[in-house]
């Protein structure tokens, strides 16, 4: 049993696995950079070590200071949580090389899953449906304009190790491919540090679903539910919930035992999302694999009673799954509003600050996941997600007015959020009607 994990994460993920520690009576050890001193996780964790006051690369990213970290902690793991060092394949290989068990899956999955043509190709092997494309790199013009011309359009360009919607571009017709192709390499290679990049056609109206999957070192592997993410802005999640709405038992059950196909594939262990865009006839194509926690996990475990954190501990620790896929059940609807330090009519511009007056929302079937309090400096040198509230009730609308009844709840001081944003949101009749798709803040003109 691993007795000591030292997490490599900051904010509310880094809380979210110390409370799990603590569930499991595992010893917590939080990092943090200087900025970070005064975060709940830093409080909270059994112990706290400090890896400097430099910039994110000589902190959070530090691959070296982080392990040595873990050794001086004499921690037997390291959580990686989601964004920073998660899907980095190098981190995930030297963590065990020095002793440590990585909670994740191995470095060659993360490999194989972290580029998108490689994804790709394991799907084709799993036997999962994939969006018609050029199924690997395009390296000139030419090949692009012919396979352009086999697909149709609009199709869309993607950096085969994007993410987050850095990469991509949507083109409409030939005339566009030339100069997008150039603009999508160029991004890829200054975020990336790899400029290849693939095509494949863009399904304009669709629904961005995705499935929880875990697996242990046995060859185990569940479906935990589906999650729909449709609700985005700039290919970034706003909202998300369990059960997606209206779609058809028969569709969810190839959804399932795809992502599980999948999992096996790759000699998956841990917790991981397969992503899917379903198009306006409900076909599914597979879009990537998350090989790490996701921001939105909590949805699931309302509805599974699953907790996904402590598995991902014990599945690295070489437990085995407790239940099987008939074994788990799917109770009532949760919905997740991610809550960032932006101001949401002002082009989403982030805004750190002094928080000085906070009420967090309570009551039944709702759930905070926050690192913030009141007093506590929102830095400006990271992500500016602040909380998550999450709800869980006995269908769908009750859902809803549950998530309008914590918004309201939830007054932040001191700093703008997108709490009216959610808001707006949740008392649209189009949301409300579950008839949404990826186009929805766009199509509804949400922000005014």
């Amino acid at each position: 049993m691993i007795k000591r994990v030292l997490i490599a994460n900051r904010g509310e993920i880094a809380l979210r696995i110390i409370r799990s520690c603590k569930e499991l009576g595992v010893e917590s050890v939080a990092i943090y950079a200087e900025a970070d001193k005064d975060s709940l996780h830093v409080k909270l964790a059994d112990k706290a070590m400090c890896i400097g006051k430099g910039s994110i690369a000589e902190t959070y990213l530090n691959k070296k200071e982080i392990i040595t970290a873990a050794k001086v902690a004499k921690a037997d793991a390291i959580h990686p949580g989601y964004g920073f060092l998660s899907e980095n394949c190098e981190f995930a290989e030297m963590v065990p090389a020095n002793g440590i068990i990585f909670i994740g899956p191995t470095s060659d999955t993360i490999s194989r899953m972290g580029d998108k043509i490689a994804a790709v190709k394991t799907a084709l092997n799993a036997n999962v449906p994939v969006i018609p494309g050029s199924h690997g790199p395009v390296d000139s013009d030419e090949l692009v304009v012919e396979i352009a011309r086999q697909i149709g359009f609009p199709l869309i360009i993607k950096a085969a190790a994007g993410g987050g919607g850095k990469g991509m571009r949507i083109v409409r017709e030939v005339a566009q491919l030339t100069d997008n192709l150039h603009t999508a390499r160029s991004e890829a290679r200054n975020f990336f540090g790899n400029d290849s990049v693939y095509i494949e056609r863009y399904i304009e109206v669709g629904r961005h679903v995705e499935v929880q999957v875990l697996a242990d070192s046995y060859e185990n592997a569940v479906a935990l539910g589906e999650r729909d993410c449709s609700i985005q802005r700039r290919h970034q999640k706003l909202v998300e919930e369990s059960p997606a709405p209206f779609l058809p038992p028969e569709v969810r059950r190839e959804m399932f035992d795809a992502s599980v196909r999948l999992a096996k594939e790759t000699g998956y262990t841990g917790v991981g999302t397969v992503e899917f865009i379903l198009d306006e006839q409900n076909r599914f194509y597979f879009i990537e694999m998350n090989t790490r926690i996701q921001v939105e996990h909590p949805v699931t475990e309302l509805c599974t009673d699953v907790d996904l954190v402590k598995y991902q501990i014990l599945t690295a620790a070489g437990e085995k799954l407790p239940f099987t896929q008939q074994q788990i059940f799917h109770e009532g609807h949760s919905i997740e509003c991610r809550i960032n330090a932006e101001n949401p009519e002002m082009g989403f511009i982030p805004s750190p600050g002094k928080i000085t007056h906070l009420v967090l929302p309570g009551g039944p079937g709702v759930r905070v996941d926050s690192h913030i309090y009141a007093g506590y400096t929102i830095p400006h040198q990271y992500d500016s997600l602040i909380a998550k509230i999450i709800v869980h009730a006995e269908d769908r609308p009750s859902a809803i007015a549950r998530m309008k009844r914590a918004l309201g709840e939830f007054h932040v001081e001191g700093i703008d959020t997108t709490i009216p944003l959610h808001l707006k949101i949740m008392s649209n009749e189009v949301f409300q009607k579950g008839k949404f798709n990826t186009c929805f803040i766009e199509n509804e003109k949400i922000l005014g």
